[in-house]
């Protein structure tokens, strides 16, 4: 099952124990609007064709593209990534996962996803940086503070969102909120690198006091070791977490009295990498859902937990850091196995909540220290949980579908509220 018909099936559900009217659901299913390649529109779909100089001077052509999910809560909100493969499938899921991870986290956003079909590590910085003006040149006008903001994602980062910025503001003045995840120089927030990991810190120490246990020594498994897995596991670590294994593309190394998680952290920035690592034994990176642990920490790609590996996995807690890591049999499997399963609509909205921190920040043009964005994370990622908690009870359903409810409980009465009409 892909990612768009697993979000759709989780919505399904939770519409379902809401008692949501049939074309209430229908209406929160459908995008608000797609933006894709191309200058063609159908109803409410839009696109648009990016053409750029080279800078050997000759033309070229990429398709950028922008999935408006919902604007029930707020301005729609939502990653841009630069990737050779775009598969709209795949986008409308993330749009509608943004959705309802605002909903839960409870910042006043919908959700959104768009990018470029191209491949970053082919183009020089100045052929990216024409093509992002020419991709923001086109979509200006669908983008805004109070309409739809955009963030960095796959491919993309500070530099990509300055580049927006500057661009976007040549049409509508000086406009900071118009996107996160920018350059602390340019309005980015202080905090804001570390946010999704951190929140996967507060996620799982939720989770864990509800269990009647603290953080200090659980075993952790953490499959992905790029932005959001390695500060999950400093953080994690300085916690009196142990973490036993980690894995990224260049391998897997696991350490069963804990790895040394600064002087990896040290060594895979200096060699790309924790392969050769020589503080744990290399192991093959496809065993390292299946490690010995107490938490297991997917961190990378969508899809790793499925039903060839579910019945494998000897973790007590799973805490999805990763956007769709575990497929609907496996959560089946797991289920029955007793495995509990933090959700990822709620488990790595850290980052997102961040980004709403930034956006406030921008608006009231009032930057907040280091020390208030953490507290105010936690203080969000806390709540959160509690709130996750208590739909469970009143659904008796597990977390997935307590936050799923939650979220889209949240969405739909805002709709409804608003004067939505058959």
């Amino acid at each position: 099952m892909n990612a768009l018909a697993a979000t759709n099936r989780n919505f399904r559900l939770a519409s379902r124990l809401l008692g949501l009217d049939s074309k209430l659901e229908k209406s929160l299913l459908i995008p608000f609007r797609e933006i894709k390649a191309k200058t063609f529109f159908f109803s409410s779909f839009f696109q648009v064709e990016c053409t750029i100089p080279k800078d050997d001077g000759s033309l070229a052509t990429f398709v950028g593209f922008r999935v408006q999910h919902d604007n029930a809560r707020g301005p729609m909100k939502g990653g841009i990534r630069y990737h050779p493969e775009v598969e709209p499938d795949e986008v409308n899921a993330l749009a509608q996962l943004m959705t309802w991870k605002t909903a839960v986290a409870n910042i006043p956003y919908g959700g959104a996803k768009g990018g470029i079909g191209c491949d970053p590590a082919k183009l020089s910085v100045s052929e990216l940086e024409r093509l992002t003006r020419v991709f923001t040149q086109k979509i200006h006008d669908l983008i805004g503070v109070q309409t739809d903001v955009p963030a960095p994602d796959m491919g993309t980062g500070p530099q990509t969102m300055a580049w927006i910025l500057d661009e976007y503001s040549k049409f509508h003045g000086h406009s900071p909120a118009v996107v996160t995840g920018k350059p602390i120089e340019l309005g980015g927030s202080l905090g804001r690198d570390a946010a999704t990991g951190r929140g996967v810190l507060f996620a799982t120490e939720a989770l864990l006091k509800e269990h009647g246990m603290s953080l200090s020594g659980q075993r952790l498994v953490i499959q992905g070791f790029g932005n959001v897995g390695s500060w999950a596991a400093k953080l994690i670590s300085e916690k009196g977490g142990k973490v036993v294994a980690v894995s990224d593309i260049t391998g897997a190394i696991k350490n069963s009295n804990g790895l040394d998680i600064p002087s990896l952290l040290k060594y895979s920035e200096q060699h790309q990498g924790v392969k050769g690592f020589h503080g744990g034994e290399a192991i093959d990176p496809n065993s390292i859902l299946v490690e010995d642990c107490d938490v297991l920490v997917p961190a990378a790609l969508g899809g790793v937990i499925n039903r060839e590996n579910a019945n494998e996995i000897k973790a007590k807690f799973v805490v999805e850091a990763a956007n769709h890591p575990t497929d609907p049999e496996a959560d089946e499997i797991l289920k029955k196995k007793g495995v509990v399963i933090l959700p990822d609509i709620f488990a790595n909205s850290g980052g997102v909540t961040v980004s709403y921190f930034e956006w406030v920040q921008n608006i009231q043009g009032f930057m907040w220290d280091e020390e208030k964005v953490n507290n105010e994370l936690k203080t969000y990622m806390t709540k959160g949980f509690k709130d996750v908690k208590e739909m469970c009870k009143t659904h008796n359903c597990d977390l997935r579908m307590g936050a799923f409810t939650l979220a889209v409980n949240r969405v739909a009465r805002a709709t409804t509220l608003r004067g939505w009409e058959a």
